[in-house]
């Protein structure tokens, strides 16, 4: 069993890394770093209750899990490396490409491996893309369009929305949006970006648009906290038809509304949101999802650290992320398409 230690109990401790750590053949959650002591006894009682320094100083724990705010992310992990620990970290993976290449660097001095948690590779939406766009299906790709919208008007935590923590739409849902495009279609040539801080005291981006231009392809990235009737989460166009899907996978509301991840029925999404496939003479068919399963990425962390295989999400792909996220807001800031190299 790999002792795992999860410092961070909040949204992302507590929805997606201890639910599927517990439920990954191979893994074990030992301890959990928060002052949620109450709520952690009483869904992991057999976790203890420490601080981030106690967990990382921990010569039992091979495994150190990073879900804190986006500021925290680098000096935890740089931490638990040093500290020989094997590291998975939330997105974003770090707040800039140097502290990226850092830790990239730090873990292979350290014989560990430092993995980012883009586990939106899973998606039951997005494992239903890359099976169509495997099968030929549309033809050669024109114009990919991804849609991530939100209706939240208010400020509800504005200490987090701030500069300096680090936030902002685009490193939030942007970080796993890029990491998709970046699994379908490798580096694009250019990106043109624009942002904007659309909700009142707001300080961050809260909207973003990007283009990534391979060639003739376009794929179009797009985000917002201001929309209450969200756009198709994928709209995929090609020379022999086009794919259009609406809603999101479904494992978070699940785990959210009380679900577990080892339900049976988890990960499948309702026929009401599947996609339509339209061909070009006109034929319609509704595509079945994928069943979208989180676990498969622990799953793929044990066997790394066990077997010293490669990892389910390698930091370089991250760090690619990165790199167009801060060439995004170059490109908004001087309101002009910059290439990518």
């Amino acid at each position: 069993m790999i002792r795992t230690g999860l410092i961070g109990f909040g949204l992302g401790g507590t929805a997606f890394h201890a639910p599927l750590v517990t439920a990954v053949d191979g893994l074990d959650l030992v301890a959990v770093a928060t002052r949620k002591a109450e709520a952690v006894a009483a869904s992991y009682p057999n976790a203890a209750v420490t601080t981030p320094e106690a967990l990382i100083a921990d010569p039992d724990i091979a495994l150190v899990i990073v879900s804190t705010p986006n500021d925290t992310h680098f000096p935890l992990a740089r931490a638990a490396l040093q500290a020989g620990k094997h590291v998975v970290i939330d997105k974003p993976f770090a707040n800039s490409v140097e502290e990226a290449r850092q830790l990239i660097d730090l873990a292979a001095e350290r014989g560990r491996l430092v993995i980012p948690f883009h586990n939106r590779r899973w998606d039951s939406d997005f494992l239903t893309v890359r099976k169509l766009l495997g099968s030929g299906r549309l033809g050669e790709v024109l114009l990919f369009e991804a849609h991530w919208d939100r209706f939240r008007p208010e400020l509800a935590q504005p200490w987090k929305e701030s500069l300096a923590a680090g936030s902002g739409q685009l490193p939030d849902l942007g970080s796993h949006m890029i990491d998709q495009v970046l699994l379908l279609f490798g580096t694009p040539e250019a990106i043109s970006a624009d942002l904007a801080v659309q909700r009142v005291g707001g300080e961050v981006d809260d909207y973003f648009a990007l283009t990534l231009h391979y060639g003739e392809r376009r794929a179009i990235l797009s985000s917002s906290r201001l929309i209450a009737s969200p756009r198709p989460r994928f709209g995929i166009h090609g020379r022999e038809g086009s794919f259009v899907k609406f809603g999101l996978d479904p494992q978070e509301a699940a785990v959210r509304a009380g679900g577990k991840v080892t339900d049976s029925a988890h990960g499948i999404e309702d026929p009401s949101i599947q996609g339509v496939l339209t061909l070009g003479d006109g034929t319609r068919e509704t595509i079945v999802s994928e069943r979208g399963d989180y676990r498969r990425f622990y799953a793929g962390v044990a066997e790394a650290i066990r077997i010293g295989g490669p990892p389910p999400v390698r930091p370089e792909d991250a760090l690619t992320g990165l790199e167009l996220i801060e060439l995004a807001r170059r490109s908004a800031g001087e309101g002009r398409r910059l290439g990518f190299s």
